[in-house]
């Protein structure tokens, strides 16, 4: 059995929780925090059998596509300002943060 945790940006959550559980895959849903960004996620957690995570990778894939996207830059407060850009940046964003770990036990009640 594996547990995978895939964060995902906020936009790709619904279509990803969708998918899922058109597919037949129960999953966790946790709110979460990007560092970089501080933009919103969403951290799910599926458990299933080793011969799924193929497919619950799939499924993944296809629902969580990365885009750029213009972010508004943060003034530094008391930091350098040499190092600030006063204009928007192009980053890219979305896509998924997989893990997937073994799980030794698991037990339901």
């Amino acid at each position: 059995m594996k547990l995978i945790m895939a964060v995902v940006q906020d936009k790709d959550s619904n279509k990803l929780s969708d998918a899922l559980i058109k597919a037949d895959y129960r999953a966790t849903k946790l709110a979460s925090t990007g560092g970089f960004l501080k933009a919103g996620n969403t951290t799910f957690l599926i458990g299933t059998e080793d011969k799924n995570v193929k497919d619950v990778m799939g499924i993944i894939k296809a629902n969580c596509q990365s885009r750029d996207q213009l972010v508004a830059p943060i003034s530094p407060m008391g930091g350098n300002a040499d190092s600030y850009v006063p204009y928007p940046v192009e980053v890219q964003v979305g896509g998924a943060t997989v893990f997937v770990l073994p799980v030794e036990q698991f037990e339901q009640f």
